[in-house]
């Protein structure tokens, strides 16, 4: 007897597909590439005999059907995927529901590629991709591994002697020698520094950790350049320096003995860009970081995008779990103080400009990986332009709150990525909400933004 019953299918069709649910007219190769997908996210349903719309249209079985299905199946992924199968009648037609659960160690590939779900569709893994879902499965991350092209002679102790002494006056009882603290937080492991040590606390310059860094006339022209391939605490405080070096500040006369300082910018904000910048970026990737520095803007780009499921809304509205790309090197920087506490950061930041009264951060995948862009209060036609678009944007949804971010692109005359910028500003500001699903949800306009 089937577990699921009629009313049980009847209302996974009326849901739709989406990232747990897809439908298929016949069994195909296309049906093993989704359960792999499923497999490598949160698990799902395939059902048969439903077309893409959402019609029941039933599938003919034979004799031996279900059990070749499952064979197949079994015989064309690795780790072996063994589904449960089930037979529903519905209108005197037969629909097959073809259920995977999330796999426990990650990734599950079909004859020899790897999939993931994401929204209604199954996108293929990048190399990487591979590398970093393996990881998260078995709760570690690259940085916890043994760099095999070094060793201890590549590691300077003074470096390490720092860090102890900067969680000393961070209340963080340590003892030991550099050497045994380097035992002791596991950045060496027999006898090897793992990549953390290296990032840390490597004795000499290389281009593993290269930052570019430049001030901007305009796009093309740059009036001031610099690099950095040092140990990653140093490049914190390089970067830091340079953005300092070419951004403005304020001298206010305040008829008292002392005179207050405004910066161009919040330095507690753009601390917190840089140090996230730097401590989460993915060190396996050939592309440097790049910090841009232009009159009235600074684009902090690193390598790495977010999380396949984490959203820019998400981020923004701190609507998820933490995962550190850098597990090892978040945990020492958060005993360092560096870091305060893992997801936090990206809300700090929007709200430190809030308090300026200076527009809200873009925050974006770009390419292969994330950029955060800051504006300064001198960014008027930049800024007016935003908000004439954030009104049609606006209208649009007043007059239809279901409109997606194509049909928005298609009516605004503007790109995709410049939607979604001003839906995420749109959204950070509290204006608008998405109610429901990306897919079959629908806009809210709050009253205290019209």
């Amino acid at each position: 007897m089937s577990i699921y019953s009629k009313n049980d299918i009847k209302t996974l069709i009326q849901s739709g597909e989406g990232l747990i649910l897809e439908f298929k007219s016949q069994f195909s190769h296309d049906v093993i590439e989704t359960l792999v997908a499923f497999s490598n996210a949160k698990g799902g349903s395939v059902l048969l005999g439903v077309s893409d719309k959402g019609e029941v249209k039933g599938i003919t079985l034979g004799k031996e059907s279900l059990n070749q299905w499952l064979n197949e199946i079994k015989t064309k992924t690795a780790p072996q995927l063994i589904p449960d199968i089930d037979v529903v009648k519905i209108d005197s037609k037969d629909v097959v529901c073809i259920t995977i659960i999330e796999y426990p160690i990650k990734p599950v590939s079909y004859r020899g590629r790897y999939f993931r779900r994401k929204a209604n569709t199954n996108h293929q893994l990048l190399p990487s991709e591979v590398a970093n879902l393996h990881l998260q499965s078995i709760n570690s991350s690259w940085d916890c591994y043994v760099n095999e092209e070094i060793n201890i002679d590549h590691i300077s102790l003074d470096k390490v002697q720092l860090a102890i002494e900067r969680m000393q006056k961070n209340k963080i009882s340590i003892i030991e020698d550099p050497l045994s603290f380097l035992h002791k937080y596991k950045l060496i492991r027999d006898d090897k520094p793992t990549n953390t040590a290296y990032l840390m606390f490597k004795k000499e310059d290389s281009f593993d950790t290269t930052i570019e860094l430049g001030r901007f006339q305009n796009e093309i022209i740059i009036k001031d350049s610099a690099r950095s391939k040092s140990d990653i605490f140093t490049q914190i405080e390089t970067v830091m320096d340079f953005v300092l070096k070419h951004i403005n500040k304020e001298i206010i006369i305040t008829g008292s003995p002392y005179n207050t300082q405004k910066w161009q910018y919040p330095l507690e904000a753009i601390r917190e860009i840089v140090t996230n910048m730097i401590i989460h970026r993915d060190y396996r990737s050939s592309s440097d970081s790049i910090v841009k520095i232009f009159n009235d803007k600074i684009e902090f780009y690193n390598p790495g995008r977010l999380p396949d499921d984490i959203t820019i809304d998400d981020l923004i509205n701190n609507k998820y779990r933490s995962v550190p790309r850098n597990k090892l090197v978040a945990d020492c920087c958060k005993d360092m103080g560096i870091i305060e506490k893992y997801g936090s950061g990206i809300r700090r930041v929007i709200d430190h400009f809030k308090n300026e009264n200076l527009p809200i951060p873009e925050f974006g995948n770009i390419s292969e990986g994330f950029m955060v862009t800051v504006f300064s209060d001198t960014n008027e036609s930049s800024e007016k332009s935003s908000e004439k678009s954030s009104e049609k944007i606006i209208n649009a949804i007043k007059n239809n709150p279901q409109i997606t971010i194509d049909d928005l692109s298609i009516l605004l005359g503007l790109t995709t990525r410049a939607i979604e910028k001003n839906l995420s500003r749109l959204k950070a500001e509290g204006i608008i909400e998405r109610i429901g699903p990306d897919k079959g949800g629908q806009w809210k306009i709050n009253k205290y933004g019209l």
